[in-house]
């Protein structure tokens, strides 16, 4: 059943997607702005988390900046779906796992520390699962960050890419990684991940903001489950776009109102010709392809092959998995 977010509730889960108050107090401050006290703002926080509209209070990390990753496929047979879902499940970098609407029906993002550690967790899901399994690396974002106004009134603006290149540590990696988990719904949050740290305050809200100014963080902010807030219709279109095609048709699907997420991926030769993928998140499946019949006239799309793989059920969503341990970012 859908949770149905009251006023109050619906400015906090649209006007915090992103841009958290990198303070010391940001629940206090965003109370500032709702007319609610600190503690008032954390109680609601806490309410749509345990209800599953949230998963976190914490960040999306730019693929493969500081860590490998990687969109995935297996052509599971149905009655092996529950024990492949789990053998996949198990990887500790999976973040994402869904069956979706295709011969190649179970699609996971499989993220780790580098190349080599992705490609050996990958191949370990192939070796237990008896099936091949299909990599889909990402070129180009044009869309990335999934921070959608629920009203559906605004298309994303374009992604900024990554600003500038920073000479990361392991205190970084740490943070990042902490971000992907989600911080404490407590008075000083950011204080409470600095002691486990062992750093200051200042220090960890010092290398968040310069990660964020930088592009490694795609946004800082509250991370929904759009699911739980009734976004039950979500189609991935897959597009086979002439390579010399992509940026003009990525940056004008990624303007489209309805589309959510927009990126090149590699191809597999004689396998899957797909250049261009997108996500449609909707509250049916008719209004999902309303969007995707919108997507269809664009000029730079129109007459070019796609598939839409519905996704019907979700077997995992966390955050992406960028260090295994203190000792492995260190």
């Amino acid at each position: 059943m859908a949770h149905t977010p009251d006023p109050v509730d619906q400015r906090l889960l649209d006007e915090w997607q992103r841009d958290l108050p990198l303070v010391s107090r940001p629940f206090a401050s965003i109370g500032q702005v709702l007319g609610l006290d600190e503690d008032q703002v954390i109680t609601r926080l806490d309410r749509l988390k345990a209800a599953g509209a949230i998963s976190r209070i914490g960040a999306t990390i730019r693929p493969n900046t500081i860590a490998a990753s990687t969109l995935a496929a297996i052509a599971v047979p149905e009655k092996r779906l529950d024990e492949v879902a789990a053998v996949v499940g198990a990887e500790e970098g999976v973040n994402h796992s869904y069956l979706r609407e295709h011969r190649l029906n179970l699609w996971f993002v499989a993220t780790a520390p580098d190349d080599a550690a992705l490609q050996a967790s990958l191949k370990r899901i192939e070796n237990t699962s008896g099936l091949p399994v299909l990599g889909f690396p990402l070129l180009r974002a044009f869309n990335i960050d999934l921070g959608f106004s629920l009203e559906n009134t605004k298309a994303h603006k374009p992604d900024g890419g990554l600003r500038k290149t920073l000479s990361l540590d392991g205190t970084d990696r740490l943070i990042m990684q902490a971000l992907t988990q989600g911080l404490l719904l407590v008075s000083h949050p950011f204080a409470m991940l600095a002691d486990e740290l062992g750093l200051s305050e200042s220090v960890v809200l010092n290398r968040i903001r310069r990660l964020s100014d930088a592009g490694y963080l795609t946004r800082v902010g509250v991370i929904l489950r759009h699911r739980a807030l009734g976004w039950r219709s979500n189609a991935m279109v897959v597009w086979q776009v002439p390579v010399e095609r992509i940026i003009p048709a990525g940056e004008a699907l990624a303007a489209l109102l309805g589309v959510t997420l927009c990126y090149q991926r590699q191809t597999v030769p004689d396998v899957w010709p797909y250049t261009l993928y997108c996500m449609i998140h909707a509250r049916s499946r008719h209004e999902a392809m309303d969007t995707l019949t919108r997507a269809t006239e664009l000029p730079e799309l129109r007459g070019v092959k796609h598939e839409v793989l519905f996704s019907t059920h979700c077997f995992k969503q966390t955050g992406a998995m960028i260090a295994h341990s203190k000792k492995a970012a260190q």
